[in-house]
């Protein structure tokens, strides 16, 4: 319980009632805020004009969207972007609302094809709401269309299609409180980042457990985009850039090299051009170090695909992450993100035949290893020298009780310095790997990827190599999923593949990706997640007696046991003073040992 120790002075009184007032929810303001919780905790917002304001519909317009007509303070529920968009769809034959997956709690996901027609067309894929607070996509997307449909913008789709998710965590989006991402600086009131099950959709591509993730990745599927677009809203420091972008390993790690140089040479300096023409400032997103410190840098570093770039980057599919500045006024990052989608349409059609080449020319690589370790390189890769910061000062935080940043909305310039990664852990790729038909749930998972594998008929004695895990280790839960670390260690066996047995060779275009799922030292394998709970439980045990009169029999007529148990006697105290361990040994000696404990049941081909 607080307690109160200090006598309530008047000046206390209302010292404290300001403070609680800052804490408390009333339920009036839980209703409908009348606003910004931001506006009394965030620093000052930076002025800015921009041409990109012409955008906007005018109060009376009859096609102004909902965040226009609040003045960008709301964001439109989903029921309410449900009927806008149907109105859209009935008013422009450009337009067709389709319906692509229920979410966990059985809504209806949508998306909107903006289409002239004409079989065969690229497609640009365009998502808002991933994490439903980080919801400009959304709103940028809804104006995008309005003028697509009705404001002779329509010459945006003579080459390309445009499909647009307009929100994907919709319960999260319904989850809607003026508290939820208090960090971002509008809308008044915002969704949550995880779905109904707490699950982040931005962090289950690789192992799809939401039927969201595994909607969306039959999305992908039918349309494979030349372009993929997620519209994010980011947290870190205060700086100057109002709109930042950026791909997996920031482009310079990427595992697929041809689209990631279009993306790096082709579309970053195309969009960076428009928005510098509308009045923002663009950069590649800065991942901070340390946001204390900005001048530690920003980091680069590889991605894996439980992420929407990452996962693009492993199925050579160019994709960009958003992450508008989290501290710019709503209207800006929305006006922003509408220029950031216009340029992106352009520059996707011009470069479509390039960007098919590029796709194709990824796909058709056959990576020999996975990068699966990396830490921070000794000294900077590169420098941005003048970066647009903001200047800061701390003061004592009478909550915290230390120092805290003050944010000052005064722009600076410094010399930022650029942190690489050097790799620590590679892993050479198997020709296949298999697994066994009990396996059902990591079946699904390669048939959902679309990643080939055959199923045999007949059994087949092969050797193979086996893993074992040694000193694994249970982490805290995470989206859903007990992940699970541990060392291993390979040893080739002789073994019988019964008929019904799967096996993925590693020879396809989706062979990186398998890789990444099916490698156990893979951050991102199904191994790292917590799918193989079954290795983490104990043997069958029985009697001491019986186990006690077996291990005796054992070391009188096995001379090989006896060596080695006397060796693990002599070299591990603790061995030598636990009977139960002692016993266990010796009957795992005695047969061929149970088939799960610490055993990874997926296993590789290795010849």
């Amino acid at each position: 319980m607080w307690q109160m120790r200090l006598p309530l002075t008047p000046l206390r009184t209302r010292v404290l009632v300001a403070f609680l007032a800052t804490i408390a929810i009333p339920v009036a303001a839980a209703d409908a805020p009348s606003r910004f919780v931001s506006d009394t905790i965030l620093p000052a917002a930076m002025p800015w004009k921009g041409a990109s304001e012409r955008l906007i519909a005018s109060a009376d317009d009859s096609w102004i969207t909902p965040a226009e007509a609040a003045e960008f303070r709301k964001t439109p529920s989903y029921a309410e972007v449900m009927s806008w968009l149907q109105r859209l769809d009935a008013a422009s034959p450009l337009i067709t609302v389709k319906t692509f997956g229920r979410t966990t709690k059985g809504r209806e996901m949508i998306y909107v094809r903006a289409s002239k027609g004409g079989a065969g067309k690229p497609v640009v894929l365009v998502q808002g709401g991933i994490h439903s607070g980080e919801i400009d996509g959304k709103d940028a997307g809804l104006m995008l269309l309005r003028d697509i449909a009705l404001r002779r913008k329509d010459s945006l789709l003579d080459k390309v299609d445009l499909v647009f998710v307009p929100i994907y965590n919709i319960d999260g989006h319904e989850q809607i409180s003026a508290y939820n991402f208090p960090h971002i600086r509008g809308p008044a009131e915002k969704g949550r980042d995880a779905n109904a099950r707490n699950i982040d959709l931005n962090r289950d591509y690789a192992k799809l457990d939401a039927p969201e993730s595994r909607a969306m990745i039959s999305l992908i599927r039918s349309l494979d985009p030349i372009l993929y677009i997620d519209c994010h809203v980011s947290e870190g420091f205060d700086m100057q850039y109002d709109i930042t972008f950026t791909y997996a390993g920031w482009g310079k790690y990427a595992r697929h090299r041809a689209t990631a140089d279009w993306l790096e040479g082709r579309f970053g300096p195309a969009v960076s051009k428009a928005l510098t023409a509308a009045g923002h400032t663009p950069i590649i997103y800065p991942s901070p170090i340390d946001t204390r410190h900005p001048e530690k840098g920003i980091r680069y570093a590889p991605e894996g695909p439980r992420y929407s770039t990452g996962y693009g980057d492993f199925i050579g599919m160019p994709t960009v992450l958003v992450e508008n500045h989290m501290l710019k006024p709503y209207r800006q990052r929305v006006l922003g993100t509408y220029v950031l989608l216009e340029a992106a349409l352009k520059i996707a059609a011009t470069d479509a035949s390039r960007v098919s080449r590029a796709k194709a020319e990824d796909r058709a690589s056959r990576p020999t290893e996975l990068l699966t370790r990396w830490k921070p390189a000794a000294s900077p890769i590169g420098w941005i020298d003048n970066f647009k910061g903001v200047a800061f000062d701390t003061y004592r935080s009478p909550a915290s009780g230390r120092e805290e940043q003050r944010w000052l909305a005064k722009p600076i310039t410094f010399r930022m310095p650029i942190i690489g990664q050097t790799p620590t852990e590679t892993v050479r790729l198997p020709k296949a790997w298999w697994v066994p038909a009990e396996q059902a749930e990591v079946i699904d998972r390669l048939r959902r990827h679309g990643i080939t594998f055959e199923t045999t008929q007949s059994q087949r004695r092969l050797s193979l190599d086996e893993v074992r895990l040694v000193d694994p280790k249970l982490l805290q839960p995470s989206e859903g999923r007990y992940p699970i670390t541990a060392r291993f260690v390979h040893g080739q066996v002789e073994q019988v593949m019964p008929a019904g047995s799967v096996r993925v060779p590693a020879d396809q275009p989706l062979g990186l990706l398998a890789a990444s799922l099916l490698e156990p030292e893979s951050q991102d394998s199904f191994l790292a997640w917590g799918f193989f709970p079954e290795m983490l439980s104990p043997a069958p045990n029985t009697d001491a007696f019986v186990l006690a009169a077996l291990g005796d029999q054992l070391l009188a007529t096995n001379p090989r046991i006896k060596t080695v148990f006397e060796g693990k006697l002599r070299d591990e105290p603790a061995f030598a003073a636990d009977p139960d361990a002692r016993l266990a040994w010796l009957y795992a000696q005695a047969g061929p040992g149970h088939p799960y404990p610490l055993r990874y049941p997926i296993a590789r081909e290795i010849n």
